[in-house]
């Protein structure tokens, strides 16, 4: 009897042990994805092809909500869900299914009696002037011709039930995850970019119950000076985080495990709030954000160095959304560029993005199912395999400058906002000074030491409060340009602000944002051009930085701007993550893209002499260092694309 009371609590302890360890690894951090379609007889080919390149990870893709033959009878798409999950268990992958949010698509609709919009013109997203949200092959690569493809209302219950009822059904196969496609208002097709849908009878009806405003009169539409309109933003993004929040709820009562994923392709700008799905509102109601996102040219292939810039500090953004949850990235690669090999563009991308903290998701062109090399796929994906750990372990900087992201400035001063925030961003990258980004859900959590408010004309009584306390408890709060002189409703600000705030009314950062349009990419494509404006700007930015708050970083990195270094720390390593934008910029115009003879030195308080190198698609190696009395320093001969510096703590 006592041996079995023994045996009991050993096994307690196990199974405890067990689940506090699973708790602790999700695999949503760990993914290198590809995508496939989904039907029974390719579930061999795609866990064979899973295996052979490394992937982890496994989208599939039969979309039981987005076409409406399996919306309305979902059985055999389940089927092979179920099946396509048991098999990648069996390997230890996992897999997640692809459905459409608010679209749906009935094939060859001419031919057929019954359609969606034929069966259900209610359900249907329309402009303000009734125009349905219908189209066909000419408004969309997806939409095959003959096809009827509609947006529909999330407000038409009636739909809504019967799609959540599917969400039920989808995570009770087994999956490891559900990834719902772009839960947008219909705003993102040519001729409806001005539409600030929807106005169907739906959505109109729940908006007055809100508000107590017609939709319809009651406001104009683009003014922001308008109160009505202010609600109707707010209204429309609420909407869509509730739809997700609902789905992810529907999930997790039939399967806890199942992970809910939304795709979303605006990233930090004014679209957000135009299509009304804001991934940092979406980020507090879902499992992982899937970003298809790009800056300036669609394909890495293409992409200038100025825009390399900001598509990095966009992942620095959402990895600060996101917190402790996964950020994936569905960017594309290369399409016909001629003068870049697809190899090439499909590792730079890689590399800007697994050292920014997210996850690789390889497509062809823009097909999901598809890759454009799967021999660089292969290697790279094997590669990370590998140094997993270092590169998907929870990021902590080392005593870094913070900078503030405030949603709600963005949502009503998108432009002024994100000029002043990434060109903050950007004097922190470019100095190589270790950094955060802090927004109002981590304000308190993170309590930095130095607060850097980009152009934040907008805030809550509640980030007002909070910023207080950080003042009271000794962090320097710097104000750049306006300061809070609008609340989350933009009306106009009667707080009182923290006493002793530093404002600097010149607002830096929009000013080396214009610097850096001017001069970075003729910088990036000349040796000999010399980039005054912006060195200058920078100068005046860290001698008044330094000057109000007496910092000093204990890392000095005497590297040009073409690297970008993010710094974290756990308890045996610190690490250094360096990008180089010369090295990832395919399209930029030099011949020698690699940078030589960096020096690094760092205070002996905080690391040992033992330091190692990971370059990219490289093996760890020990680098010789010189130890002063209370420095340590060595020089890397060489950085491609990018490497990891490994510092081995005290």
């Amino acid at each position: 009897m006592k041996m079995k009371k023994i045996n009991i609590i050993v096994l307690f302890l196990f199974t405890c042990m067990f689940f506090n360890l699973s708790a602790q690894q999700d695999w949503t951090h760990k993914v290198r994805i590809a995508g496939n379609p989904l039907s029974k007889d390719v579930i061999e080919t795609i866990i064979k092809n899973a295996k052979e390149s490394f992937v982890f990870g496994i989208e599939v893709d039969n979309d039981i909500t987005g076409r409406y033959e399996s919306f309305l009878d979902p059985t055999e798409k389940l089927e092979a869900i179920r099946k396509v999950t048991e098999e990648a268990h069996k390997i230890n992958n996992r897999t997640f299914v692809y459905i459409a949010g608010l679209e749906c698509i009935t094939s060859d609709s001419d031919n057929k009696t019954n359609t969606f919009f034929k069966d259900h013109p209610d359900w249907v997203q329309r402009d303000i002037n009734g125009r349905p949200a219908i189209f066909g092959s000419n408004d969309a690569f997806w939409i095959s011709e003959g096809d009827e493809d509609v947006w529909i209302s999330p407000y038409a219950m009636e739909w809504r039930k019967i799609y959540m009822q599917r969400v039920r059904e989808i995570a009770a196969t087994g999956i490891d995850g559900i990834y719902v496609d772009i839960p947008y208002w219909m705003t993102h097709f040519e001729g409806w970019e001005n539409t600030w849908a929807s106005f169907d009878d739906y959505t109109v009806a729940e908006f007055k119950k809100q508000t107590g405003l017609d939709a319809k009169k009651d406001f104009e539409l683009g003014n922001y000076k308008d109160p009505g309109f202010i609600k109707w933003i707010n209204f429309r993004m609420q909407t869509l985080t509730d739809f997700m929040d609902e789905i992810d709820k529907n999930i997790k009562e039939v399967n806890p495990d199942c992970k809910t994923i939304a795709e979303i392709y605006p990233g930090i700008s004014e679209e957000a709030v135009r299509v009304g799905a804001d991934v940092y509102k979406m980020y507090d109601v879902v499992d992982v954000i899937g970003h298809e996102y790009s800056e300036g040219e669609y394909y890495a292939s293409d992409r200038a160095a100025y825009d390399w810039y900001n598509y990095i500090i966009g992942m620095f953004t959402f990895r600060a959304f996101a917190e402790e949850k996964a950020s994936w990235m569905l960017s594309y690669s290369w399409l016909d560029n001629k003068e870049v090999t697809p190899s090439d563009a499909m590792k730079s991308l890689f590399v800007s993005q697994m050292f920014s903290g997210t996850n690789m998701w390889d497509v062809k062109g823009y097909i999901m199912s598809e890759t454009n090399d799967m021999a660089a796929r292969t290697e790279v994906y094997k590669w990370v395999s590998e140094y997993e750990d270092i590169f998907y372990s929870q990021r902590t900087p080392l005593e870094p400058i913070s900078v503030y992201f405030s949603d709600i400035t963005r949502n009503y001063f998108s432009e002024e906002f994100i000029n002043s925030y990434r060109g903050i961003v950007s004097l922190l990258m470019h100095s190589h000074l270790p950094f955060q980004i802090v927004t109002s859900r981590t304000l308190e959590k993170l309590s930095p030491k130095i607060l850097i408010l980009p152009d934040v004309k907008c805030a809550s009584n509640k980030e007002i409060n909070s910023l207080k306390t950080l003042k009271e408890n000794g962090t320097k709060l710097i104000a750049t340009g306006e300061f809070a002189s609008y609340d989350e409703n933009l009306n106009k600000q009667n707080s009182s602000l923290p006493s002793d705030l530093i404002i600097l009314k010149d607002c830096p950062g929009k000013a080396y944002t214009e610097n850096l349009k001017d001069e970075l990419n003729k910088y990036f494509n000349s040796d000999e051009f010399e980039t005054e404006e912006m060195l200058e700007t920078k100068n005046i930015f860290l001698s008044k930085l330094f000057e109000l708050t007496s910092y000093s970083s204990k890392f000095k990195i005497d590297a040009p701007v073409e690297l970008i270094t993010t710094t974290s720390i756990d308890e045996k390593y610190i690490y250094l993550f360096i990008t180089n934008i010369k090295g990832i910029c395919e399209a930029c115009d030099t011949e020698n893209k690699n940078i030589t003879d960096v020096k690094i030195s760092y205070t002996s308080s905080i690391g040992g002499d033992e330091v190692y190198t990971l370059p990219f698609l490289g093996r760890k190696e020990k680098v010789n260092t010189l130890k002063t009395e209370n420095e340590i320093s060595f020089t890397i001969p060489e950085i491609q694309r990018g490497m990891v510096v490994i510092i081995k703590r005290i």
